[in-house]
């Protein structure tokens, strides 16, 4: 009898394999998108929705769920109803969105869920769903060029000594660097968000596009870039955002990347930057290290409360010292977010005059705008 029931299971398995296969080979085709739409660059392979029309910067989703009793789009700090046909499917337009990435979620019942038709993006401290509001040309420079030379990402575990656990960065190398084996090169500390992880920079950041464009233009020189995680996972229960995170960076990640490749280890060759509370981080490491690091940049993360000269335990009182030690302060943020540019102001008239201010135009708290600080700043070190 167990025989019979595994020969039955096996016949019904073939049975509905076949009847799929012959639907494709009969050329069954889906139902055309609407007039203006594509699929997200963001979405799974062969997924349609969510489609995004680049004209309107509209983006209709679908979502399967014949048993909920209400379906929400949760996107850019907006909820969106979503309707149900008799087939089950719910559907939603929504507004016009601001060019660039954004992360978005599901709420089925009230309980968000990613998008199953989405990949994965680590924001927010989960893996959330993603969508890509398309730029014009303007956006070309973290769009991958077939017609330069690219750089790798290289995905690397070292050890840490100070808290004796395993850790996880990603490491770019220009395009040149296997061809050019007795040359070093500068190194650029490159620090993700809070809720984000060592992989964001790469992924939701584009950063190798940015970087492979500005060198194969001769725009910016040719550096490797570590980003490593801003948290401290001392075990599978425990992702500690701790600022002790400043010195694992110095004193274990700089020796390890400085032995691994083929690096040039002084100061002057050295620079830090981040996003958000990255770029707190950075500030921290910076200040506290000024004998490792001559560059810098915060990405919507100058967090200064009060007076700009006495912040960061009175790192700038001393102008002319500051100005000896730090060629670049790189602060840049989001017209639409937070801004730093009254503080930037009182830091240049109390004579901090290696200060460059960058504001990215119509963007607010999120990955466009970091996207165009790393194309500002990038050009800017080891000059």
């Amino acid at each position: 009898m167990r025989k019979l029931y595994i020969t039955l299971a096996a016949i019904l398995f073939c049975s509905v394999v076949s009847a799929q296969f012959a639907g494709i080979q009969r050329g069954q085709k889906p139902e055309p998108l609407p007039e203006g739409f594509k699929p997200s660059s963001t979405n799974t392979f062969l997924s349609r929705y969510p489609a995004v029309n680049a004209e309107t910067r509209e983006a209709i989703f679908k979502v399967v769920a014949p048993t909920a009793q209400k379906v929400q789009v949760d996107l850019a700090g907006k909820k969106y109803d979503m309707t149900k046909d008799t087939s089950g499917v719910w559907t939603c337009k929504s507004d016009p969105q601001v060019v660039g990435f954004h992360y978005y979620a599901i709420l089925l019942d009230g309980v968000a869920v990613m998008d199953r038709n989405s990949e994965a993006f680590f924001g927010s401290n989960w893996e959330s769903s993603g969508i890509e509001i398309p730029e014009g040309p303007e956006g070309d420079y973290y769009r991958f060029n077939r017609n330069i030379p690219h750089g790798q990402v290289r995905s690397i575990h070292y050890w840490s000594d100070i808290y004796g656990l395993e850790r996880h960065i990603n490491v770019y190398v220009p395009a040149e660097y296997e061809a050019n084996p007795n040359k070093k090169y500068p190194v650029l500390y490159l620090v993700h968000g809070w809720g984000e992880d060592e992989n964001g920079w790469s992924v939701q950041g584009r950063m190798a596009n940015i970087m492979d464009g500005l060198i194969a233009a001769g725009k910016a020189e040719p550096m490797i870039v570590v980003m490593p995680s801003g948290d401290i996972k001392t075990n599978s229960d425990v992702r500690e955002a701790s600022g002790n995170v400043t010195e694992i960076f110095a004193k274990d990640l700089v020796p390890y990347i400085d032995k691994t490749f083929r690096t040039k280890t002084d100061r002057e060759n050295r620079a830090m930057a981040g996003l958000s509370r990255g770029g707190f981080q950075t500030t921290m490491t910076v200040f506290a290290n000024m004998d490792m690091f001559a560059w810098m940049g915060t990405f919507s993360g100058f967090f200064v409360r009060g007076d700009a000269v006495d912040a960061f335990n009175g790192v700038f009182k001393d102008a002319d010292a500051f100005n000896s030690k730090i060629n670049l302060l790189f602060i840049s943020t989001g017209t639409e977010e937070r801004n730093p540019k009254d503080q930037v102001l009182e830091l240049k008239e109390h004579g901090i005059d290696n200060i460059v201010f960058h504001e990215s135009q119509g963007t607010a708290h999120e990955w466009l705008t970091w996207r165009r600080a790393l194309n500002e700043f990038a050009p800017l070190l080891f000059k």
